[in-house]
């Protein structure tokens, strides 16, 4: 007979390895050295269809979800409700916070109207912060049934928006770029002038919907996870039951609803919540029952400090392109010039210079990481 283990920790060290697995991901995607010169997996796909960088950022959302069942599950029952979703809003406020530091520095130093005028509102860390909110609200008010109820709610209703009701001005229901129902809500409610293509944002507003989706997939692993009534190996055949019958279901729907991370298409969530359950099993197999960490010791010190070290490969960017670097032929700024430089040499293609440029920065951030780790210095948003 298998052993029953209890679930009662508040963390599993194969959900922080996952989770650092998937900010590694967004460091080396996030800064290649060339836009142009990008391996096909390592960019995001031009419209429908998923890359592996497309799976980065769901991944992300479906392990909020995992962690919100961990961290919250007694919580619920044992804090007012009104505490749980205090510390939810003022987290949530902290990520919109840093998300406009990202879209306004430097240029706000150098360029302060136009800076503000031309703000993005949306973006990762600003839809993180929101469905963070939301499922927690979820979580905290319902119970697993009406959770799973409401995920597909959320999916088929997305559906139905984005295909049967017409949009203003444009005409018959559509996917397009542009001219799908989310591109002219996020047109009407920001300008143009606050969307990162102008005429559509990737973070669409109306595609949180889905993305709640996502993390609500996350919330129905957690408590697979924390069932006690199974032992841990029966726990992964469900985790992993339960990803390929969501990866089958993506790919179905897909055929008539395509799979697009742009649009966040209900197709899309399912597969890469089925491709995340399937990962995370594979995970909590290794570590958390056969007890191999050595080797993910690594990812297990990235995904301790997830949203700081995301924020801080994003924002050193930022500061390396206004440091000049003067040279034989004049002056670059400190990025250009450990690209050029120091990385493009090293190789001969411009597809493996750019994805030095990647490793690079994901390597300087991971030994950040293991820095912190060792410290024992945990930054909690």
């Amino acid at each position: 007979m298998e052993k029953i283990e209890p679930v009662n920790q508040s963390r599993l060290l194969s959900l922080d390895v996952f989770r650092g697995i998937t900010i590694a991901m967004m460091i080396l995607v996030n800064n290649m050295g060339s836009h142009e010169y990008v391996y096909p997996q390592l960019g995001h796909s031009d419209w429908n269809g998923c890359t592996l960088t497309d799976l980065v950022f769901p991944f992300f959302l479906f392990i909020i979800g995992v962690s919100i069942c961990f961290a919250m599950d007694k919580k619920r029952y044992n804090t007012p409700h009104r505490e749980i979703i205090a510390a939810a809003a003022r987290r949530s406020m902290i990520m919109i916070g840093l998300s406009f530091v990202l879209f306004l520095f430097p240029k706000v130093f150098t360029a302060p109207i136009d800076a503000i005028l031309n703000l993005r509102i949306q973006g990762i860390l600003f839809r993180i912060a929101i469905v963070y909110f939301l499922a927690t609200l979820i979580f905290i008010k319902t119970k697993l049934g009406t959770q799973i109820i409401l995920g597909i709610l959320f999916l088929v209703g997305y559906w139905c928006v984005l295909s049967f009701i017409p949009v203003p001005g444009i005409g018959a229901a559509n996917y397009g770029k542009d001219t799908n129902m989310g591109a002219y809500l996020d047109r009407g409610l920001f300008g143009t002038s606050h969307l990162l293509h102008k005429t559509w944002d990737p973070q669409a507003l109306l595609g949180t919907i889905p993305s709640i989706a996502t993390v609500i997939m996350g919330i129905v692993t957690g408590h697979i996870l924390r069932n006690s009534k199974y032992g841990m190996n029966r726990r992964c055949i469900h985790l992993l039951v339960l990803g390929l019958s969501t990866i089958m279901l993506g790919i179905a729907w897909g055929q008539f609803f395509p799979i697009n991370k742009s649009l966040w298409t209900s197709s899309y969530v399912l597969y890469t919540g089925g491709l995340a359950c399937v990962g995370l099993s594979a995970s909590y197999y290794l570590i958390d029952i056969k007890g191999i960490k050595v080797p993910f010791l690594p990812f297990l010190a990235l995904g301790r400090n997830a949203i700081t070290l995301y924020f801080l490969s994003e924002l050193l960017p930022r500061i390396l392109n206004i440091i000049p670097i003067k040279t034989s032929g004049g002056s670059m700024d400190l990025r250009t010039f450990i690209y050029h430089k120091l990385l493009q040499p090293i190789f001969e293609s411009p597809y493996l210079d750019s994805l030095a440029s990647g490793i690079f920065y994901m390597l300087l951030f991971t030994a950040l990481a293991w820095w912190m780790y060792k410290k024992d210095i945990m930054i909690k948003i």
